[in-house]
């Protein structure tokens, strides 16, 4: 999965990602290979279950699927971004939807996703995607 930008191999080693999508195959997926190039990765089936990991782990890149079954990923985006404000710090946020609609992603990004991306994913596109947000986390 390491894409190449620039004639260097992207790293992601150290970057705290927080998957969440209610698929079990998509998660254990995007775990082990995020992992595998050395990222921390948790994984939550649900928006309370992320809510719960961010108690104790904060993501420096949010990738969540916007159809959840408890609440939808607009409304965890909007916990986070509170979550956000009390504890001083910004999480760039990856949203993963079947919809393809322009207005699906300007609802997205108007949410407050840095990225859309539509489903199936394309991993090279997600591992960039992931990169360049990892790299503006870096000046927040």
């Amino acid at each position: 999965m390491v894409e190449i930008m620039d004639n260097k191999p992207i790293s992601f080693k150290g970057l705290r990602l927080l998957v969440v999508d209610d698929d079990l195959d998509t998660t254990k997926l995007l775990t082990i290979l995020f992992e595998l190039e050395g990222a921390e990765v948790m994984a939550a089936n649900s928006a309370e279950e992320a809510l719960e990991i961010l108690s104790c782990f904060q993501p420096d890149v949010l990738i969540s699927d916007i159809c959840l079954p408890d609440e939808d990923g607009y409304s965890l985006l909007r916990k986070i971004k509170k979550l956000d404000i009390e504890r001083g710090r910004i999480t760039r946020a990856i949203a993963l939807s079947a919809y393809v609609m322009d207005e699906d992603r300007q609802y997205a990004y108007l949410a407050g996703y840095q990225n859309y991306l539509h489903k199936p994913i394309n991993l090279d596109e997600l591992a960039k995607a992931v990169h360049d947000l990892a790299q503006l986390q870096q000046y927040a």
